[in-house]
């Protein structure tokens, strides 16, 4: 038998999305991983490749958006609507609307298409960086948390797929990435949710096509008397087609039915009519959108109770906050499913889907699919009221919470905006400054230097109280700091950003701020950049984050990109006091007051 010896902080059994990402970030903040999979290599035919501008939004402030485009993916801005015209004449376009709605303020309005491979690839190469790796092709065959190690309390077992050569480690947490057939899962007897019986039977076809098809280059819903197709252009001149091969409606439905590439081929052959499409090279072949968000809301929690900053009750609010989310994505990919598979009604019967239609409405899957942008885009996403969420039952109460006027709505990621970075003069994304390191971001919105500077010298004044959360959390390292030390140089617990409502020369950090302010220098900004949502205000983040001008506010952002509280800032304590209470609803120690804080 193996001996029982390696330990590590994190066991995950996976190497697809959710556990690459997980294990980069985990990897990235200093813990000790292990990641199994069970194939040999990465994934080599597409998967779920479609990045949606939020997940984008994410990969950009990670830092691996660069070099995920540089695969030169496919970029989808609009979607074509297609339907049966009357008297047996094949599909023509009844319309199109734009991939991500201008009323969805998005970095990257478009949707991103690549072979999943190649973004699990990005995710190896990183892991690489920090000393860390994926182990093929093991597998789990056992786990037990048996009370030998308090600290390392869970032993599991794994196995070389392809030998006899077994391995036990010891672990403080064990991840399950394995997708549906979850053997973690299969012993821990946690039952996955299942939606209505299969009714349709899909081929999925990624190739190089000839086609006289006008619209193969964006993504298409196409609906036919034949059945329907989905179309989504892809990487190095590829195209996805996902082809109805079998309907619950015909005689001799078989939801097991199995199709050969020229019958599949077949099948889209007549459903494009009157459209020709030949193959040159084909091969067969929103879930990863979601694992994303599901690693990086698990990463962050975890780093916070390893750390020493918050109590390990946080880590009930994972299920709390992604289950909502895994549910309403499997509703409306039932929904959205049932709706496309349906056979659409020729042309006569139906109204146009284009944006500008008065002569009727559009067809109910044209309606879900325009409802529905902000939630498929990933900026609808909404994690309700919880210790890191404030609302009017959290803990901490204070008239300064939720200041009247505010746009920032709890629980989805901040607005973006454009504002010029003091030091060097660049204009930047303010949103996108801070990496994403597992760190609080405090964004002082300064206001005007006039009217707040008593505030803002208040709010420096009582962080350095010995109770508040700046202080309580301060680096134990902190006199070997470097003085290069960006986003963290009094804690990693931290970030603060601090932008003035005033023209980028009018501002001077060593007057205007008080030094543990202006330690942050290359994270103070002026708010002088034009922006278009906004275009008859002064200070735009200001504006768009509903903050006065001249009185500013503070935006507490969790690691993840989510906003946790909004609050007003005034001269005195009660800034700083009402952090303290938000914070000290789940932080580790007791802050700003002598007894401890009530928890959710």
């Amino acid at each position: 038998m193996a001996a029982s010896s390696e330990k590590y902080d994190i066991v995950i059994v996976g190497a697809g999305p959710v556990g690459l990402l997980l294990s980069v970030c985990l990897a990235r903040w200093g813990y000790k991983i292990k990641n199994i999979d069970n194939r040999e290599v990465p994934t080599l035919t597409g998967r779920a490749d479609g990045i949606q501008p939020r997940s984008l939004h994410l990969l950009r402030n990670m830092g691996l958006k660069r070099q995920v485009m540089a695969h030169q993916p496919a970029k989808v801005y609009e979607v074509a609507f297609w339907d049966p015209q009357s008297g047996g004449k094949g599909i023509h376009r009844t319309g199109n609307w734009v991939a991500c709605p201008r009323f969805i303020d998005a970095r990257y309005p478009y949707t991103t298409t690549l072979h999943q491979g190649l973004i699990e690839r990005v995710f190896i190469d990183d892991l690489h960086k920090n000393g860390a790796d994926v182990q093929r092709p093991w597998t789990i065959t056992g786990f037990r948390n048996d009370g030998q190690d308090e600290l390392y309390p869970i032993e599991v077992n794994l196995k070389h797929t392809q030998t006899d050569e077994m391995e036990i480690v010891r672990a403080k947490y064990l991840f399950s990435g394995e997708g549906a057939r979850s053997f973690i899962r299969d012993q821990l007897g946690v039952k996955i949710r299942h939606k209505d019986p299969i009714s349709h039977v899909w081929g999925v076809m990624d190739g190089v096509v000839r086609t006289d098809f006008p619209d193969v280059k964006m993504k298409c819903t196409i609906h036919s008397d034949h059945g329907s197709i989905m179309i989504i252009p892809r990487e190095n001149n590829m195209v996805r087609l996902y082809i109805q091969i079998a309907s619950s409606t015909d005689n001799d439905f078989n939801p097991r039915k199995q199709a050969t590439p020229e019958e599949v081929q077949a099948s889209a052959k007549k459903i494009l009519k009157p459209y020709y499409i030949e193959w040159d090279r084909p091969k067969a072949g929103q879930g990863m959108n979601t694992a994303f968000h599901d690693a990086l809301n698990l990463a962050w929690k975890i780093h916070h109770v390893e750390a020493g900053f918050a109590t390990r009750s946080i880590l009930q609010s994972y299920e709390s906050e992604r289950k909502h989310i895994a549910e309403e994505l499997l509703d409306f990919d039932a929904k959205y499913a049932a709706l496309f598979s349906r056979r659409i009604p020729s042309a006569g019967k139906m109204g146009a889907a284009s944006e500008d239609n008065t002569d009727g409405e559009a067809n109910e899957f044209v309606k879900v699919f325009k409802s529905s942008q902000e939630f498929t885009s990933g900026y609808g996403i909404s994690y309700g009221p919880n210790e890191f969420n404030w609302s009017s039952d959290h803990p901490a109460q204070s008239h300064l919470f939720n200041p009247k006027g505010n746009a920032v709505r709890i629980g989805r990621i901040m607005p973006p905006a454009n504002v010029t970075r003091v030091v060097d003069a660049n204009e930047v994304q303010l949103e996108q400054e801070i990496p994403l390191n597992g760190s609080f971001r405090i964004f002082l919105f300064a206001g005007s230097p006039s009217e707040t500077q008593r505030a803002v010298a208040d709010f420096a004044t009582n962080l350095q109280k010995k109770r508040s959360f700046y202080s309580s959390f301060e680096r134990k390292d902190i006199a070997g700091v470097s003085y290069h030390e960006r986003h963290n140089p009094h804690s990693d617990f931290f970030t603060i950003c601090t932008t003035f409502a005033s023209p980028r020369d009018s501002v001077d950090i060593s007057k205007m701020l008080p030094s543990i302010l202006a330690r942050y220098s290359d994270h103070v900004y002026a708010d002088d950049v034009w922006d278009p949502r906004v275009p008859d205000v002064r200070a735009a983040a200001h504006a768009k984050m509903g903050l006065d001008a001249e009185k500013g506010g503070l935006v507490i952002v969790r690691p993840d990109g989510h906003v946790g509280c909004v609050v007003s800032l005034v001269e005195g304590s009660g800034t700083v006091d009402a952090l303290n209470g938000y914070f000290g609803a789940f932080v580790s120690k007791s802050v700003g007051r002598s007894k401890p804080q009530a928890q959710l």
